[in-house]
């Protein structure tokens, strides 16, 4: 499935939501990392727990319908504080690609029984709760970011089994809960970079250049579902978006306070887990500094202006 043309154009869309064309160190230097492989590492992980087919497709194809620069069309879209926009048309690429709903037949599965994989909780559940979508990404960045090795990811992967939580539901849980610490303070390091000042301020200037792009003709809504390449292909035939894009990519370090043009005010979508251990419940309920730490992230205001030079 992951060889179909909807699939392979995942390839061509990153992770990191654009950041990572920007000259911000936290990102400049980062691998690449893209929505196929994470969609890839997502099915495989809920094939690993449960070997039913029709979960693991579901959460394979769970990001089929993601735009170039992903969720930056959620704040193109306000939408970026739920970053729920991106979602809805995932049955129509499915459908839309008769290689791939052709193998799906060959499985005896339809697109519907795929297109969403918030019915399967293994693969997809409520925050703060441990899902495969959830773990892929956060041992993904972990990596990208230098936060672990990937000998602590596979120590962390290899303690994971498919569980029952506090209300009796399906779960990704964790067995030893110092593990379960470890991973919930790595998972928090990460929770910080998706919306740290050099984060959001990039995700939404990178908005008001496809707003702008948009605007002027040279770009559709629907070719925001070009891979990323075409997408700048398209921003750089624009002398004043191309001049934006070059500005765009120069930026080094973030500066708070309203003395540039520049100067936005943004909130972002917290993102948290807090795994759950058979027996010993959350990781919050018996480590009191995770959850000082967590409570901290979450009570932290971005009620403040922020540019970036």
């Amino acid at each position: 499935m992951s060889g179909t043309p909807s699939m392979q154009r995942l390839a061509h869309i990153g992770m990191n939501c654009g950041c990572e064309y920007t000259g911000f160190h936290l990102f400049r230097n980062i691998g690449r990392y893209s929505r196929l492989d994470h969609s890839i590492g997502a099915g495989l992980i809920v094939w690993h727990f449960t070997e039913n087919l029709q979960q693991s497709a579901a959460a394979l194809l769970h990001d089929i319908a993601t735009p170039s620069f992903a969720h930056v069309v959620d704040f193109l879209h306000c939408d970026h504080e739920k970053q729920e926009s991106t979602e809805d048309r995932t049955l129509e690429f499915i459908s839309n690609d008769s290689l791939l709903v052709g193998i799906l037949e060959g499985y005896g599965l339809k697109a519907e029984d795929v297109a969403d994989y918030h019915r399967f909780p293994i693969a997809d559940n409520d925050t703060p709760q441990l899902s495969s979508d959830r773990l892929e990404y956060t041992c993904g960045n972990v990596l990208n970011y230098g936060f672990a090795d990937i000998v602590t990811i596979r120590d962390l992967f290899s303690n994971l089994e498919a569980g029952r939580n506090e209300r009796g539901l399906p779960e990704i849980v964790f067995t030893d809960p110092v593990k379960a610490s470890l991973f919930a303070r790595l998972s928090l390091q990460c929770s910080k970079v998706y919306v740290c000042d050099a984060d959001r301020f990039a995700m939404q200037r990178l908005a008001e250049i496809l707003a702008e792009a948009i605007h002027c003709g040279i770009l559709s809504e629907q070719e925001l579902y070009l891979p990323e390449e075409a997408v700048i292909e398209k921003i750089e035939s624009n002398s004043r978006t191309a001049e934006q894009w070059r500005r765009f990519k120069s930026y080094r370090e973030t500066v708070k306070g309203s003395d540039s043009a520049e100067a936005r005010t943004i909130k972002a979508k917290k993102r948290r887990i807090d795994p759950f251990v058979p027996g010993k419940g959350r990781v919050t309920e018996f480590d009191a500094g995770y959850r000082a730490s967590l409570q901290e992230f979450l009570d932290y205001s971005f009620d403040y202006p922020v540019y970036a030079v």
